[in-house]
């Protein structure tokens, strides 16, 4: 066991969150993953639903700060989509749980007003780019979040492809996948 209790926590819920979803994970399942009492768990957290959103939110920073660190942010719409696109696949293979996590808890009835303004202001980073790509005639002027689910979902099916070793994941592959992801949403 780690010297961190509530890293140990974290990632079992991660995990288990991850795997069996909100509902199905339980505190006890948690405990014994993380192999602590369940009362270990009470210390620092209220309960199952103050965990997940402290798990969430955590999971989103994370995420967030490896897609702004070192952003293009003087370069051309292109070079800031492969750097996002590029980042997304590097925080996901460093970071699948985390990514898994994210993906199947962002819409949770069970998530607060302060884990639902993480995960928005994170989208609205993306939403700013893409906003910015359209205004300069670069990217298709669909509506921002349908862009988004037409490179973002693919990703996501991707990500959990490789993870199972249904594909490798190869330079080239990433290279012809984010030219392909450029090409659904640029201007033709």
């Amino acid at each position: 066991m780690s010297k961190n209790k509530q890293d140990d926590i974290f990632e079992a819920a991660m995990k288990l969150f991850a795997e069996r979803g909100y509902d199905g994970t339980t505190v006890p399942m948690i405990a014994d993953q993380a192999k602590v009492g369940a009362g270990t768990i009470y210390r620092y957290f209220a309960n199952k639903e103050s965990l997940v959103n402290s798990l969430f939110i955590k999971c989103v920073l994370q995420f967030s700060e490896a897609i702004r660190t070192d952003f293009p942010s003087n370069s051309t719409i292109r070079e800031q989509f492969t750097h996002i696109l590029i980042r997304i696949f590097d925080f996901a293979r460093k970071n699948v749980n985390a990514f898994i996590f994210i993906n199947s808890h962002d819409d949770g009835y069970y998530l607060d007003e302060n884990s639902k303004e993480t995960f928005n202001d994170f989208l609205d980073f993306i939403i700013r780019v893409i906003e910015d790509g359209k205004e300069k005639g670069y990217i298709r002027s669909l509506p921002s979040s349908a862009l988004i689910a037409m490179v973002y979902g693919p990703i996501v099916m991707l990500v959990k492809m490789i993870e199972t070793g249904k594909l490798a994941e190869t330079p080239e592959l990433l290279k012809e996948l984010e030219e392909s992801a450029w090409n659904a949403i640029r201007v033709i």
